[in-house]
Order: C-alpha cells, then structure tokens, then sequence
C-alpha cells in the first residue's frame, strides 16, 4: 500500500481517544486518524458520503478500525456485528481495544470477526507500548486489504 493505512477510531471517551491519539504521535505514527464518538456514527463514517465526525482525510475509508466495545446506545459489540455482514465492509480488519478482560465478550468478538482483541492498558505508558505493537504488526508485517479513495 502506498498512502497511509487510515485509522478509524470509535471511542466514546474523549479522554481515551486523546490518550490514543498521543500514542500515536509518540510512536511515531502519521497515519490520517478518523475520530467517531459513537458506533452509530462510526456506521455513518462507513456509509456516508458526508459523515458526521471529526479527524483528518475524513472522506476516506478507513483501512483499519480501532473499537471499544462498551459505549453507549450501539455497543461495540453490534457494530461489529453489522461491519461484518456488510459485505462492502466485512474485509477491513477490527482491533477491538477495550477495557473489559472478560472471556465471554474475547470470545463473542472472535466470533464476530473481529481481527484482533487488546485490553486496554491503564497506564499512559501501557497503551503507548500496546500502540508500538499494533503499530509495527498492523503497519509493518500485515497486508491491508486495500480501500478505494
């Protein structure tokens, strides 16, 4: 892939989108980051033409999506549920990074199809070291599948 993989990041917290968003910058990542508070807007950003959400290069598909599962009105469990039957957004991978350890919701996401299950460090320094490791799987050795622009 020759453009950056862009991120989409639904996050209801704006306090750990932030943190997110920092970690990014801290491991040296420049990649065009697209920020929904919600998986309903998150669905919008995947459908729409003209979304409702924040973040740069906002009209493109993101190549990559970062989910937290606990959120309120649609959780992020439903999301997946829908990305994944779409069939014009079931190929983009899912990183579920959440804060719950819970075997039942590791296990309902893999069955989901999500490509990825992370909880969520507590620490600054944690989530920053969990990003360099994301950052060098999901953009160093994985493929993406590739997004129209």
């Amino acid at each position: 892939m020759n453009e950056l993989a862009h991120v989409l990041i639904v996050e209801d917290n704006e306090d750990d989108y932030e943190a997110t968003r920092r970690s990014f910058v801290r491991n040296h990542l420049v990649n065009p980051l697209i920020w929904s508070r919600s998986a309903e807007d998150a669905l919008q950003v995947l459908r729409s033409s003209n979304p409702t959400h924040t973040g740069e290069q906002a009209e493109c598909r993101p190549d990559l999506i970062l989910l937290d599962l606990n959120m309120p009105g649609m959780d992020g469990r439903r999301f997946l549920e829908i990305v994944k039957a779409d069939e014009r957004l079931k190929s983009i991978p899912v990183v579920v990074l959440t804060t719950s350890s819970d075997s039942a919701d590791i296990e309902r996401c893999y069955q989901l199809g999500a490509s990825t299950y992370i909880q969520k460090p507590v620490s600054f320094d944690g989530l920053t070291q969990a990003v360099s490791t994301m950052k060098d799987y999901w953009f160093g050795i994985a493929l993406l599948p590739s997004a129209p622009r």
